[in-house]
């Protein structure tokens, strides 16, 4: 059976019903479907639609970003972070490449900073609107890949 690429428009809301992203107003997003580009738990559920259809898909955070697991928490001298006045909520790269989790500011004392790579959203129930724009079968080339190509894909 051909992979297929499943192209959806969504919108992300935590618990509270705050929104956190959206397609809308751009193109849908669309990928392959079994390698893992998206949350598991969401991948699951819009496998089972068809064009056209419209869901409310809630995504428990196990089956989204994981729980939060506090062995992703470091504690690090102030002086090895790459700016002063530190305040919680900071970010930083781990990493110089793009790839590198990102490290959140969640305890400071004079001396150190405790960082977080647990993802932003681990721990988090996902709500998500979605509409399924297209469902077609994975080109040979985006099999090799392993990813989508094209509008709300990737692009070479």
């Amino acid at each position: 059976m051909a992979a297929k690429v499943i192209s959806f428009h969504y919108t992300l809301t935590d618990p509270s019903g705050k929104k956190l992203d959206s397609s809308e107003g751009d193109e849908p997003l669309s990928f392959l479907q079994g390698v893992g580009q998206i949350i598991p738990g969401l991948e699951a559920a819009l496998a089972k639609l068809n064009v056209g259809e419209k869901k409310k898909i809630q995504v428990a955070a196990k089956d989204a970003y994981g729980l939060r697991d506090s062995k992703h928490e470091i504690e690090v001298p102030l002086e090895q972070l790459p700016k002063k006045d530190i305040k919680i909520g900071d970010m930083f790269q781990a990493g110089q490449d793009g790839h590198s989790p990102p490290l959140t500011v969640i305890k400071l004392t004079g001396t150190h900073a405790t960082l977080d790579a647990n993802h932003p959203l681990a721990g988090i129930d996902l709500t998500f609107d979605v509409e399924i724009t297209e469902i077609r079968d994975a080109t040979p080339e985006e099999s090799d890949h392993g990813h989508a190509h094209g509008a709300g894909g990737h692009h070479h």
